[in-house]
This record gives structure tokens, C-alpha cells and sequence, in this order.
């Protein structure tokens, strides 16, 4: 891999990890393209995992502030439960300390599923271009029907146990390649009810622990199966998923305050769409095994 595929990588990472469009269908597109890796499925799923970690500093440095405040709360507060041997109440919780409970009990249902499939994960499955292309339109209708019918009246900080659980199942779908980690937690949020700004803000501070988990394990895998040089290419690719992460998250939080999700419905199924139509008339192989 040289320095100008990996900043093309970066930058698709980047722009789709949190637009609802599946940056795993458009990044094995674009390993397919490039040529990289087309025989080696470990290989891809390793320059994914050190590339989303771009995404990730940029979830984490555009959220610093709601970040340090969710933690202090959260720290502090259940300290002071256990000091004092009071069983926990959660209506005495402040906003920001249920949110950090909220996170982790969201965060259990990706945990379990990415251990369980872990090889499923790895293997060619999860770069096979007709389930990629199938989610990616399955995906467009259950966000299509959650802008239909969820009611988009609740904030970030009316959020539940039970909306936890239901954007944190969401979130495990994204383990299938082509349902996009955003595009299932948005959706997640707007079936519980959330308006679609606070649906997405939810899912990128959702996002944080679960890839800062799976970043931790895949990262060993990725020094073991890539060479210096990739690695080294591999920076530049993973500062440009930083820069254009970052842009990307302001510009859907700006986006949907306002606006519906129906541009990225769109998308997914002309792409989708697409991607079959290739697939069927010859021209694109559905995986290269």
C-alpha cells in the first residue's frame, strides 16, 4: 500500500464512518478498486480497524467537552454511592451520570455480538459486495419507516434504559457489512422517539466505546498481519479519516437539525441497487474468494 491509497482510504473513512451510508461498504469498494489486499481478508479487516481509528479521535475530540463532563458526573457521583453505602436511584442521578450508564448498558449488546462472530467478522462475509449491497438497502427502509412513524420530540437527555437497548441492538447490525454504524443507531434513536439531531449525537457518543474497544483488539491483529511500510502509509491515511471525520460529524449535527435523512435513504438504495445490478450482469464480482 502506498501514501496515496492510503489517504484516499482516509478520507472515505472518514466522510462515511458517521454519514448513514456505511463507510464498510464504501471502504471495501474502494480496497476492491485499488486493488489492495483483494486475496487477504485479514489484511482489509486490519487496514479498517487502524484507519477507523482516525474516525475515532475525531468523535472523541469533537465530543471532548460533553466527554469530560459525562465522566466527571459519572465518576463522581457513583464514588459518592458507594462512600455513603446508598443503593443507586436513578432519578437522583444527574443528566450527564445517567448518560454515562446509558453508554455502557448500550455498548453490552456490540460487545457480546462482536465476540461471538468474531471470525464471521474477520473472514470474507463481512467483504462480500451482495450482503453489503443487500444491508445497505434493507437498512434505507427501516430508516425510511423510522422517519415515518417515530414521533422526533425527545432530546438527548430524556433517553431511556429501554431507547439504550434499542440504538445499542441497532448498533450490533452494524457488525453486518453495508447496515452502517450511524445509519442503525439514527435509526435506533427515531424509533425510540428521538428528534434526529439528538439521534445522531447519541450514536457518535456510542460509537466512542465500542470502537475504542474493538480498535484495542484489532490493532494487535493489524501489527502482526501488516508490514512497517503499510503501517507507515497507514498514518497519513488514518490523520486524513481525522480531518474529514470531524468535518463530517459537524456537518450531519448541522444537516438534521433541520432536515430529514431522506438524501441518505436515497443514496443507499441507488447504491445498493447498483452494486446488485453489477454483480448480476457480470461485471463486478461479489467476492473475490
Amino acid at each position: 500500500m502506498n501514501p496515496v491509497d492510503a489517504l484516499i482510504l482516509g478520507i472515505v473513512q472518514g466522510l462515511t464512518e458517521f454519514i448513514p451510508v456505511s463507510s464498510t461498504a464504501h471502504l471495501v469498494f474502494a480496497l476492491r478498486w485499488l486493488g489492495i489486499y483483494h486475496d487477504d481478508p485479514l489484511k482489509q479487516t486490519a487496514t479498517m480497524a487502524v484507519i477507523q481509528m482516525g474516525t475515532l479521535v475525531a468523535a472523541i475530540v469533537y465530543f471532548g467537552r460533553d466527554i469530560r463532563g459525562i465522566t466527571t458526573a459519572f465518576i463522581r457521583e457513583n464514588a459518592d454511592i458507594l462512600k455513603r453505602q446508598r443503593s443507586l436511584q436513578w432519578d437522583k442521578f444527574s443528566s450527564e451520570a445517567r448518560l454515562g450508564w446509558l453508554l455502557i448498558i448500550g455498548s453490552i449488546p456490540i460487545g457480546a455480538a462482536g465476540i461471538l462472530f468474531k471470525k464471521q467478522i474477520e473472514g470474507v462475509f463481512t467483504k462480500n459486495l451482495m450482503v453489503i449491497a443487500s444491508m445497505m438497502i434493507v437498512i434505507a427502509i427501516a430508516l425510511a419507516i423510522a422517519e415515518r412513524i417515530g414521533s422526533q420530540t425527545r432530546s438527548i437527555n430524556s433517553v431511556s434504559l429501554k431507547d439504550a437497548l434499542i440504538v445499542g441492538l441497532a448498533q450490533a447490525l452494524a457488525l453486518i457489512p453495508g447496515a452502517s454504524r450511524s445509519g442503525s443507531t439514527i435509526m435506533g434513536g427515531l424509533f425510540s422517539g428521538l428528534n434526529r439531531e439528538s439521534a445522531a449525537r447519541f450514536s457518535f457518543l456510542l460509537m466512542i466505546p465500542a470502537v475504542t474497544a474493538s480498535g484495542i483488539l484489532e490493532m494487535r491483529e493489524a501489527l502482526k498481519v501488516l508490514s512497517m511500510g503499510d503501517l507507515s502509509s497507514l498514518v497519513l491515511g488514518t490523520i486524513a479519516a481525522g480531518i474529514s471525520g470531524y468535518l463530517a460529524i459537524w456537518f450531519l449535527l448541522s444537516y438534521l437539525r433541520n432536515r430529514t435523512t431522506v438524501i441518505f435513504i436515497v443514496y443507499r438504495v441507488v447504491v445498493g441497487a447498483l452494486i446488485i445490478f453489477l454483480i448480476k450482469s457480470g461485471w463486478m464480482a461479489a467476492s473475490v474468494n
